[in-house]
């Protein structure tokens, strides 16, 4: 059979029945899904025992960093603003982590929508905790899907995709129609990360790291656009290939 890279997906935390039952580790299924021709490792959180996760993280080939809750704005040496949402310190610790040791061998990267700002926040740069309130220019971004509007697909606007970009190669376009369920983005850009791709108000929706291989961030949820786009079954099909040697 054909090798299958091993890619990591560091989970989220999770109190399943408050009071009755202890902490959960969890992640979303579509994120391991979307993962076609690989082997998905969901990561626990370990922030407090480094050698376990180094451990982990040698046996991984790649690592893809998924959505989730606000980044802690204490990763970045920023005071909590009052429309920051709810943190998970535990997960911003394990992924900074597996961020910065894949950057430095060079082992694919892939992040999506929190992911893009964890790969920011690692590599030294900022967030707009609330983009709403802190973007000077900022369109709605927040298109959270509730039971009567807004599907996880829906397409809320157009990102333009730098030409020439790695991103762009992969995508196979210059610009495409993306969802949109955040409400914070990247606001100081990290040095050595690429801006490639941006929302009409100008905020950045993708970055790369040109000289660590395969390093690519989105702001939008591409697993949700796959099954129906070929540019987002291609970023997928792209980053698997990577993790396996191409």
């Amino acid at each position: 059979m054909p090798r299958r890279p091993v890619i990591g997906i560091a989970t989220q935390t999770l109190e399943a029945i408050p009071g009755k039952l202890p902490l959960c580790w969890v992640m979303g299924q579509r994120y391991v899904r979307a993962l076609t021709g690989a082997v998905p490792w969901l990561v626990p959180l370990l922030p407090d025992d480094e050698a376990t996760l180094r451990a982990v993280y040698e046996h991984l080939d790649g690592v893809f960093l998924t959505g989730g809750v606000d980044v802690d704005p204490a990763s970045y040496g920023e005071p909590r603003h009052e429309l920051c949402d709810r943190t998970d310190p535990p997960r911003d610790a394990t992924e900074l982590a597996l961020i910065r040791w894949a950057v430095a061998d060079k082992k694919p990267v892939l992040g999506v929508c929190r992911g893009i700002q964890a790969l920011n926040v690692a590599c030294g740069g900022s967030l707009y905790q609330d983009v709403t309130a802190q973007h000077p220019r900022a369109i709605k971004h927040d298109y959270f899907p509730t039971a009567d509007r807004y599907p996880r697909d829906y397409l809320a606007h157009p990102v333009r995709v730098g030409a020439g970009s790695r991103l762009a190669s992969v995508l196979g376009a210059e610009q495409v129609q993306v969802n949109s369920m955040h409400h914070q983005g990247i606001k100081a850009l990290a040095a050595g990360l690429r801006a490639t791709a941006h929302a009409p108000d100008g905020l950045i929706e993708g970055v790369e790291k040109p000289d660590a291989g395969f390093v690519i961030g989105v702001q939008w949820h591409p697993e949700e656009l796959a099954e129906q786009h070929a540019p987002m079954r291609r970023l997928f099909a792209a980053f698997v290939e990577a993790c396996n040697g191409g």
